[in-house]
């Protein structure tokens, strides 16, 4: 499978991919998502939802082979933290 290229800078991919989490599918989540991994297409609003930070990603890949993929993790102000806690956030 050949990678696909980004097509946005670092600011505007994360920008997007923000929006696009906070606005449109934050309040879909519940309780029970905290924790899991998001991956978002910033192009289309698309995503998909798994336990494993590549599932949610290969998931969302087979639909949209082309998906520039913003990944957040549910419930957490960061996806990964190194050598410290992550910080939780509360869902609305």
């Amino acid at each position: 499978m050949d990678s696909v290229k980004p097509r946005y800078s670092n600011e505007e991919f994360a920008r997007r991919g923000d929006a696009i989490y906070e606005k449109d599918i934050l309040p879909k989540l519940a309780r029970k998502d905290v924790g899991k991994f998001l991956a978002i297409d910033i192009e289309t609003g698309e995503y998909e939802i798994a336990a494993d930070e590549m599932k949610a990603g290969i998931k969302l890949r087979a639909r949209l082979p082309e998906a520039q993929i913003w990944m957040v993790r549910i419930g957490y102000t960061t996806t990964h933290s190194f050598g410290g806690r992550q910080v939780r956030r509360e869902l609305p």
